[in-house]
């Protein structure tokens, strides 16, 4: 169902028009924009999406997260037809998604129009909207929603939690990535927004607090938490670039595409990893 953002209403009709109060989400550009105050772009330096794009274009991280979602996807959800990806960002993680499930109904959230101009280029098919994680206009609407590497940038991570489980149908599931591990905390950190890097035991409690069960969870980046570490003890000290881990040499990113295929052949035979620069967790919510 969708949830009407001016009166709360929950109705499924078709269009974005509330039966009862008469609000409608209207379309620019090709973006749904449901939540018309958030800010375009507002936190975030000038280019910083762009920046973004061409890491995930390139470095071994965030194709190393998209092979690991989708394991988890199929092995988790195979039979899943609708797909929310709350905080979208520039839409890689959407255009994966809808290239390995072209049935699937796939619908990209983003805060900032910047990150849904650039899924629009990229991802042919996605529904756009335009709102934040603290105010998803659905209930019980998706078999997954997916939230990757977003509530660590979200004061109350709870709040947006709850908002997850709620657009999430009762035998679907939730599929959350995070930065792990205070101890690795950088001005990269800084520069991005995080309010905060998890443990495992923090986020389980958050996820158990919003009603839900965890039925899967591993760090990932692990063969490289020595080298990550030392890194940002580096980075700490000359905090000149705090965009720098974007910047990897082809021989880095080799190294790091064949550490991270090694680390999910480890977890498709069982492995959880105890520790790892990223963490990713799969939830169920509880019967309701």
């Amino acid at each position: 169902m969708k949830v009407c953002f001016a009166c709360t209403h929950r109705f499924t009709a078709a269009e974005w028009r509330c039966p009862r109060c008469n609000w409608t989400a209207e379309i620019r550009d090709g973006v749904r924009v449901v939540m018309p105050a958030a800010a375009d772009g507002a936190g975030f330096d000038a280019g910083f999406f762009d920046q973004v794009d061409k890491a995930e274009r390139e470095h071994f991280w965030f194709h190393g997260r998209m092979a690991l979602i989708e394991y988890v996807l199929d092995r988790f959800f195979p039979g899943a037809d609708t797909f929310l990806d709350v905080g979208s960002g520039t839409g890689h993680v959407v255009a994966g998604v809808r290239q390995r499930r072209p049935s699937m109904r796939v619908t990209a959230a983003e805060a900032f129009l910047d990150g849904l101009r650039l899924t629009a280029q990229r991802a042919a098919g996605v529904e756009l909207i335009q709102t934040d994680a603290l105010h998803l206009p659905y209930d019980a609407e998706f078999d997954v929603v997916g939230a990757l590497d977003v509530i660590e940038h979200i004061a109350d991570d709870g709040a947006a939690i709850r908002e997850m489980v709620r657009a999430a149908r009762p035998d679907g599931g939730l599929i959350l990535t995070v930065p792990q591990h205070r101890f690795l905390w950088s001005p990269f950190d800084d520069y991005v927004h995080h309010h905060r890097r998890y443990s495992r035991a923090e986020l389980v409690r958050l996820l158990e607090g919003a009603g839900c069960e965890v039925v899967f969870a591993t760090s990932f980046v692990s063969l490289l938490l020595p080298a990550m570490f030392l890194a940002r003890m580096v980075r700490r000290a000359r905090p000149d670039d705090p965009l720098s881990e974007f910047h990897v040499s082809e021989w880095m990113n080799r190294v790091g595409r064949t550490l991270l295929t090694a680390e999910r052949w480890l977890i498709r035979r069982g492995v959880s990893f105890p520790a790892g620069g990223s963490l990713l967790v799969v939830a169920r919510p509880r019967t309701r």
